[in-house]
């Protein structure tokens, strides 16, 4: 990111114009950079051919209608779809990571065969009904509890206002990106230190009561 933006790329005009070798080596410390830079161009010109080269015509769209499209584009999982719905759309569709599974998975929410969907519909259905607004609080409790601040400022597409559940689900998601970082790590959990260790199963919540 910070090598598009020096170079005054980081839009979709300047991915559009940039040469596919130069979009290359702009992205190449990101990994994969060779198959990033085509879904980067198969990206601008699916919103050309269907939007005009706008992202705000694009996510004008309803959030099914957007989702089917973007699932239709070579390279683009359930993952990155909902990414682009939920962060750069702000349409409220949760976002389902490796973070994500191994929580549900440890805490025995999900089973290892549980499939993305099945995942995705489990949070939208459950994270509902706090769109009344109590979802803020229990957010920055866990989130203090939790350790995990950004290491920088908050963009203006992270500021902008969004509907309730697209803000839910934006936090939530965030949440969990921090406990699996820092406490459920894929090759060692730190469930002792975890803010969520009392809802694991088995775990004795008397312990934790106060």
């Amino acid at each position: 990111m910070e090598n598009l933006r020096r170079a005054r790329v980081l839009s979709v005009n300047g991915i559009r114009r940039t040469p596919l070798p130069r979009l290359e080596e702009l992205i190449r410390s990101s990994g994969y950079f060779r198959q990033k830079a085509r879904r980067l161009k198969t990206f601008v010109k699916f919103l050309d051919e269907n939007y005009g080269g706008s992202i705000t015509r694009m996510v004008a769209e309803p959030t099914a209608k957007l989702r089917e499209q973007l699932l239709a584009l070579g390279g683009v999982g359930p993952e990155t779809a909902d990414s682009i719905l939920l962060y750069a759309g702000n349409h409220p569709s949760f976002v389902v990571d490796a973070y994500t599974r191994r929580i549900l998975e440890r805490h025995d929410l999900v089973d290892a065969r549980a499939g993305y969907e099945e995942i995705r519909e489990l949070f939208e259905r459950s994270l509902r009904p706090l769109a009344d607004g109590g979802f803020e609080l229990a957010a920055v409790m866990l989130q203090d509890r939790a350790g995990h601040g950004s290491s920088h400022p908050p963009s203006r597409m992270s500021l902008a206002k969004r509907h309730a559940m697209v803000q839910i689900f934006n936090e939530m998601h965030g949440l969990i990106v921090g406990i699996g970082k820092s406490y459920c790590k894929k090759s060692q959990a730190q469930c002792e230190h975890c803010p969520l260790q009392k809802f694991l199963p088995g775990a004795d919540s008397s312990e934790h009561a106060n």
